[in-house]
């Protein structure tokens, strides 16, 4: 039984086809993104596994699968991997709670 989904992980083979309708900002974004994951101050490894955490917090499947197979191609090991999903799990859901001060900040002023 066929299923139809939204996501269709063939599309990200498609990706560098978003030059084809805007070609001067396609092609500086990728001019970008190609500098980004450049050797630097941090080892590509280290800029996968950033990229694999942020996948999930944006919650990209694109993106999730694009690097889990490229943090498995730079020796990232699966805990590594779910040790940084679990990193960004804590930064995104601290950032929601911490939130929480502004709305008891309004409902103090609005109680007061």
């Amino acid at each position: 039984m066929a299923t139809n989904n939204y996501y269709d992980p063939a599309d990200l083979r498609k990706f560098g086809s978003i030059t084809e309708w805007s070609e001067e900002l396609g092609t500086k974004f990728f001019d970008y993104y190609s500098k980004v994951f450049e050797e630097g101050a941090l080892t590509a490894r280290e800029k996968s596994l950033i990229a694999l955490a942020v996948s999930h917090t944006e919650m990209c499947p694109y993106c999730i699968d694009a690097y889990t197979k490229d943090g498995l191609q730079r020796g990232i090991t699966k805990e590594e991997m779910m040790e940084a999903v679990h990193v960004g799990a804590a930064i995104k859901s601290g950032a929601t709670l911490v939130h929480g001060v502004m709305m008891m900040n309004k409902v103090n002023k609005l109680d007061g």
